[in-house]
């Protein structure tokens, strides 16, 4: 039995699929996508499936994320999912599709949050002077 783990990242969220063999059910933390949080989010995940129509029959995907916020788990997940949906098919239509439509859906974004500063209150908020 074919089985294939790929991963996404954005922020601080982190996403892994597992696909192999099934009925085309796609599941994110045992969930499954139709009743999965609210509807822009499972629009967002389910942007590479609506894109390669008919590339997720006969396939099972399993999708755990954990770390950051609602939406960052989401596009975590998006990626996952676009680049396991290109590494079963090896359809570089598919490829080619993903990249003209929207890059991150097979490339992590790289932004990060800014680090905090010593003697300061954020990334680059300062304290107020309050003479002169």
């Amino acid at each position: 039995m074919k089985t294939l783990n790929t991963s996404g990242k954005r922020k601080t969220a982190i996403a892994r699929a597992t696909l192999r063999e099934g009925k085309g059910r796609v599941r994110i933390n045992s969930v499954p996508l139709e009743v999965y949080s609210n509807e822009i989010i499972r629009m967002k995940i389910s942007e590479a499936i609506a894109l390669a129509p008919g590339a997720i029959d006969g396939i099972d995907v399993d999708i755990e994320v954990s770390g950051g916020g609602v939406m960052g788990q989401a596009e975590a997940a998006r990626t996952a999912l676009g680049r396991g949906i290109l590494g079963w098919t090896n359809d570089p239509k598919i490829k080619e599709t993903y990249l003209t439509y929207d890059r991150t859906l097979l490339v992590n974004d790289s932004r990060q949050k800014e680090a905090k500063k010593p003697h300061c209150h954020g990334a680059r908020a300062r304290f107020q002077k309050s003479y002169r």
